[in-house]
């Protein structure tokens, strides 16, 4: 019997993208692989967000996978903390997978360093490197970067890092076709444009339609997820709640490391219509989206996000609510392309948002055909098929 090692840094029951894409997927991939190998998952125990504890075993048996849970710090988001964090996973599963014998190594990555690790232990073992690229590391760290000397040293070292990891893999796959470019000088590899898709939860709460023709008289802006630099609410939200005024109130819900930085703008600006709520659960999630008039997703105006396509476009997009989306490049061609019932603004462009929000008329649609090509069922039984033809 053949044995997968799977990586990543966030699985089941932490709540983010990484978590949402991976869990459903090993599970997929797991089925998949019944007879002819094992899934050993090396991941983290819940650690996403400070302010949602949540218990999980650190060994656990699933239906043909294994996953074990490594303890590391807790952190509040920030770049010293993550290092500190990633450290502790690295160091940790390297030691728990030298005496394992592997047929191939997985690795689902953000910040490049879960995809580098693979590449470490696939090296060792001489054994196939299936990359999933969710975020190009590099680029991001060109824009949020402000220390000079720190950037200066730090970022040939990521190139050199990324080059290695990359020029190594068998397959990449690449969750935006934005990334596409940028990979091209990696050629000694096959690549594939799996991206996010839709969760069943998310469809099933949607199945009744939930359509609405009249907002309420106040109505509501909800935001879900990270408050990171990536998303840069701190830049949109406080300005753009004080010119909307009273007959909008934007809802915030989650944590991260720019949350202070949004906290900071709000008392500064004197903006009483936000209300910050702390990370929840799906299902009282999708309550909260469902009592919403609007939905809000927005990525700060750096460069580097004009490759990506947040994950969060596609739970958004089960709702029959219209969409704000504050996004640039690859993304905003995606939701011009496919996705009805939006109003898009330049990112971090207070004004080009406040004006599209007093031109909308508004409606509730029904995304059917959307829904229906983005399933994630469908999307993860593929993504595992293309694993497995690697072993």
């Amino acid at each position: 019997m053949k044995r997968i090692l799977y990586l990543t840094f966030y699985f089941e029951p932490d709540l983010c993208a990484g978590s949402f894409r991976n869990t459903p997927l090993i599970k997929e991939l797991a089925t998949q692989s019944k007879g002819k190998a094992l899934v050993d998952v090396v991941t983290t125990l819940p650690n996403r967000y400070s302010s949602f504890d949540v218990n999980a075993p650190q060994y656990q048996e699933g239906d043909n996978y294994s996953v074990y849970r490594i303890a590391i710090p807790k952190h509040q988001s920030g770049m010293k903390d993550q290092v500190m964090s990633f450290k502790e996973y690295y160091q940790k599963t390297l030691k728990y997978v030298s005496t394992k014998d592997y047929d191939l190594v997985i690795a689902s990555s953000s910040r490049l360093f879960t995809a580098h690790l693979g590449y470490k232990i696939a090296k060792k073992k001489n054994i196939p490197l299936y990359l999933d690229i969710r975020d190009i590391f590099y680029d991001t760290l060109q824009d949020v970067l402000r220390n000079g000397i720190i950037k200066s040293s730090a970022l040939p070292v990521i190139k050199y890092i990324e080059m290695k990891t990359f020029s190594f893999a068998s397959h990449i796959n690449l969750i935006s076709k934005g990334f596409k470019s940028y990979f091209e000088k990696y050629t000694d590899c096959t690549y594939s444009y799996f991206p996010n898709g839709i969760d069943d939860v998310f469809i099933e709460a949607n199945s009744g339609g939930n359509l609405i023709t009249t907002p309420k008289e106040v109505k509501s802006i909800v935001y879900a997820g990270n408050l990171g630099e990536g998303q840069g609410l701190h830049k949109i939200v406080p300005e753009a709640a004080r010119k909307l005024g009273n007959a909008y109130k934007f809802i915030i819900i989650g944590d991260g490391g720019a949350k202070s930085k949004l906290v900071a703008e709000l008392e500064r600006l004197d903006v009483k219509n936000v209300e910050l709520r702390d990370p929840v659960k799906r299902l009282d999630l999708i309550e909260a989206y469902k009592n919403a008039d609007f939905l809000f997703v927005h990525l700060n105006n750096y460069k580097a996000f004009e490759k990506v396509l947040p994950s969060k476009l596609f739970e958004l997009a089960t709702f029959p609510k219209p969409i704000i989306a504050g996004v640039g490049g690859y993304a905003n061609s995606f939701v011009k392309d496919n996705l009805t019932n939006t109003i898009l603004f330049e990112p971090c462009d207070v004004d080009d948002f406040v004006d599209k929000m007093n031109c909308y008329n508004y409606q509730s649609i029904y995304r059917e055909e959307f829904i229906q090509k983005y399933k994630r069922d469908q999307v993860n039984k593929d993504m595992a098929e293309s694993m497995l033809n690697l072993l």
